[in-house]
């Protein structure tokens, strides 16, 4: 997929179960951004106003609510071993995640192998099970990690990918059958850190 075209994808309806569809895209471009601002800035502003107003504590409040998306893509503009992908449906930005391609596996069995390595990952907050009780869409951290197995496919790096977990997602890469390889000690807040294998890699793709 080359940057800025669009594979055809299906999400699907938290309400109703349905498939919606939807477009992979190899690019985070001044669209996808606008939305950030424009959308879910103000839907995180208002969970955030609703979750202070009930007590929550801190440590349950939103862990990617302080990103800056238009930072981090103005960050890596133009560097090539950067990319970024999104995710949109009914003409709104569902999903963001920006990768680089110059990390090494940590396994024992693929130790210093080539991997793609998932920097940040966050969709949009109406589709988060942590923000709202029943989910917009579905599917979109899936979708997006699959784009990341397909990248490093392409690149020849069989599959691998690794990313560090914010607390509230460890669950979420576990279910997909990553290893699990504890908290980094090396990582800012020791976040856990996680890997496809190549064989695991090819089984999350069927």
């Amino acid at each position: 997929m080359a940057p800025a075209d669009f594979s055809p994808i299906y999400l699907v309806d938290g309400a109703t179960g349905s498939a919606v569809a939807a477009e992979l895209r190899q690019e985070i471009g001044a669209a996808q951004l606008t939305d950030w601002v424009t959308k879910w800035q103000p839907a995180v502003h208002e969970i955030m106003r609703e979750l202070i107003a009930k007590g929550v504590p801190q440590d349950r409040w939103p862990q990617s609510s302080h990103w800056r998306w238009d930072q981090k893509v103005a960050r890596v503009s133009g560097l090539l071993a950067h990319k970024g992908f999104s995710v949109t449906a009914t003409g709104v930005c569902q999903g963001l995640m920006q990768v680089k391609l110059t990390q090494s596996a940590r396994l024992p069995e693929q130790h210093g192998k080539p991997l793609v390595y998932v920097e940040y990952l966050e969709t949009a907050p109406w589709n988060r099970s942590d923000c709202v009780p029943v989910r917009r869409f579905k599917g979109v951290g899936t979708a997006l990690l699959t784009a990341a197995v397909a990248l490093s496919e392409q690149e020849t790096f069989k599959g691998r990918i690794g990313l560090h977990s914010l607390p509230q997602a460890d669950e979420f890469y576990q279910d997909l059958g990553m290893c699990d390889l504890g908290p980094d000690p090396h990582y800012p807040n020791q976040l856990r850190y996680f890997e496809f294998t190549a064989e695991q890699a090819a089984a999350f793709l069927v």
